[in-house]
């Protein structure tokens, strides 16, 4: 059975930093590309980040330079360090160990920025 589960979500302030991290069971990561997505209510699911079995990551305009996607194939984890943030960036965080014809996701957890 695979699982992924995120952990780190919650409240923080403006300019306050999370860290996501994501813990697949079941598979073993290091043959999937690794991916954050968000979905903020009313909007629809979007992907944030994603970093390849290889390393190579890349992000949504929208939090380039803010968000630090990194994997660790030894603890079969995923992260997302998320600095600076903005009330807008505000969502459920998804993670999702992606291949090309397929994927699992997680349950998501929730991320709320406000002072």
């Amino acid at each position: 059975q695979v699982q992924l589960v995120e952990s780190g979500g919650g409240l923080v302030q403006p300019g306050g930093s999370l860290r996501l991290s994501c813990a697949a069971s079941g598979i073993r990561i290091e043959i999937y590309a690794m991916e954050w997505y968000r979905q903020a209510p009313g909007k629809q699911r979007e992907l944030v980040a994603t970093i390849t079995g290889g390393g190579i990551t890349n992000y949504a305009d929208s939090v380039k330079g803010r968000f630090t996607i990194s994997r660790d194939n030894a603890k079969n984890s995923a992260y997302l360090q998320m600095n600076n943030l903005k009330p807008e960036d505000a969502a459920v965080y998804y993670c999702k160990a992606s291949r090309i014809v397929y994927g699992y996701w997680g349950q998501g957890t929730q991320v709320t920025v406000s002072s």
